[in-house]
């Protein structure tokens, strides 16, 4: 359990100083800025490397959203739901951290001001988006990435290949929804860089954890529902007792 837990956190960790640090550190940076592209890149490689580095101990969650999505789809235990939790915020709260010191190394940063990549809705949406756009995004896309991570992780996928399917779907995520919430699909992310901004952040948190989370449930019933590997024994049960009445 330790080492499952450990890698849960250096995986967090990697996820919020990688994906954050490249919007703090890098995306603006005057002439040579990677942009809302190089951001959504960097996230999705941060759970792609570390999925491959440490996929094999933990399983590779990485995320609140995706640990409760996983014990809703059947695939994780109950009773290690809240220590992976834990982890993973104290992970991405280390990694937030390192990169809070590494940022106000340059004159006149100020966490506050910046924002420091946190997550936002209404006046703090980077696109200006309402909290209903907002919610609705954070749902739909959590839902969608519970979606994926199940699919590639079935016994029935190719093997080898989930976490680049995973992390090219967190890009994609990305990809959409930076506009929108500056995208979260991830309340242990969204925690840890709120706790250096300090105002906005911390009083919209909130949306940040509840609304993932009913993505996450959303995507795990609804793929153990229709398409795990449960309900495919189940068509196949009715297609063989169909071919057998012929």
């Amino acid at each position: 359990m330790f080492k499952m837990l450990s890698a849960e956190f250096f995986g967090t960790f990697w996820l919020v100083f990688g994906g954050c640090g490249s919007a703090v550190l890098a995306a603006a940076f005057p002439g040579l800025g990677i942009g809302f592209v190089g951001v959504a890149l960097a996230f999705g490689l941060t759970v792609l490397t570390m999925a491959y580095a440490v996929g094999h101990i933990s399983g590779g969650h990485f995320n609140p959203a995706v640990t409760i999505g996983l014990w809703a789809g059947g695939r994780f235990s109950a009773r290690h739901v809240i220590p992976y939790i834990v982890a993973q915020v104290i992970g991405g709260i280390a990694g937030a951290a390192v990169l809070y010191l590494i940022a106000s190394g340059k004159s006149g940063f100020d966490a506050t001001l910046s924002g420091f990549a946190s997550n936002g809705f209404g006046e703090h949406s980077p696109g200006g988006f309402s909290f209903a756009a907002c919610a609705l995004a954070e749902i739909v896309l959590t839902a969608f990435f519970l979606f994926v991570i199940h699919g590639a992780t079935d016994k029935r996928a190719p093997a080898g290949f989930a976490p680049l399917a995973i992390g090219l779907a967190l890009t994609l995520i990305h990809l959409i929804s930076i506009p929108v919430t500056n995208t979260s699909v991830n309340p242990a992310r969204s925690t840890a860089v709120a706790i250096f901004q300090g105002t906005w952040a911390l009083q919209q948190l909130w949306v940040f954890w509840i609304m993932p989370i009913v993505g996450g449930l959303l995507g795990g019933l609804i793929y153990r529902a229709l398409l795990g590997e449960t309900a495919a024994l189940r068509v196949e049960q009715v297609e063989h007792v169909e071919q057998v009445k012929k």
